[in-house]
């Protein structure tokens, strides 16, 4: 009988891309880079928090096929950095919370295979949100690990069309109502700025101190013209003095 010879774990490849465009629309790819640079600007200070998204997560060594890209992950507790895939036995820690930002089109894929993959790989937290949702269905919807199997996690709010979710992994609130997903500081209540707030942002921040410069200049300026007025003066006055002392 024939012998199957085992492909050596060093000639395995774990492909970087499927080839497959993200095929989601704007809304979706917008939400998904803001959350991910959101959480990842406001843990900047901290070395040991990995956050990223739409990135593969190979979760069995030596299987290429064992992959799965979430919209968004965190990792608490391994180093942050750049990435080309994520290898689970490498990592030694596997995704903490998930997000999928979900359509049509990965809706059952999103509450079924990921879901249970998610549990398999005991992902603590499991998030799906759906902007384009019809009104009468559940647009935002949590899942927490309990017995190494997914529970239905209760919002902390869910009224007038506002669902927010506790976050304990990342400490944030997770605040969605129609097509909008925000994240918040629950200490402060403040959002945690998009790009596009950040980038107003800094343009006021930037105009302002332009503004400020122009007017420190602007008072220089007057500042030197009534000290060249007030040296003509005295030149005036010491001219007549001496006129008169004659």
């Amino acid at each position: 009988m024939t012998q199957q010879r085992i492909k050596p774990a060093a000639a395995v490849v774990y492909p970087e891309s499927d080839g497959q465009p993200m095929g989601e629309t704007d809304l979706h790819r917008v939400l998904m880079v803001d959350l991910i640079q959101a959480v990842d600007r406001h843990y900047r200070a901290d070395t040991d928090f990995y956050v990223s998204g739409n990135l593969f997560i190979y979760y069995e060594e030596g299987n290429p096929e064992k992959v799965v890209a979430p919209d968004f992950f965190a990792v608490p507790g391994i180093s942050r950095g750049l990435r080309r895939v994520f290898k689970l036995w490498e990592e030694k820690k596997g995704p903490q919370v998930v997000i999928e930002v979900s359509s049509t089109k990965t809706r059952l894929e999103d509450h079924g295979n990921k879901r249970f993959i998610y549990e398999e790989l005991q992902v603590p937290e499991y998030f799906i949100f759906d902007p384009l949702k019809g009104r009468q269905q559940t647009s935002f919807v949590g899942f927490y690990l309990k017995d190494r199997v997914f529970q239905p996690m209760k919002p902390k709010v869910s009224e007038g069309g506002l669902i927010v979710f506790e976050s304990a992994v990342l400490a944030l609130e997770l605040r969605a109502q129609g097509p909008s997903l925000r994240l918040a500081d629950p200490k402060t209540g403040s959002l945690l700025p998009t790009s596009v707030e950040l980038e107003q942002l800094l343009e006021r921040e930037k105009n302002r101190a332009e503004a400020e410069k122009a007017r420190a200049e602007a008072a220089e300026s007057r500042a030197e013209v009534a000290e060249r007025e007030l040296a003509r003066v005295r030149e005036e006055l010491a001219r007549l003095r001496k006129q008169s002392s004659q």
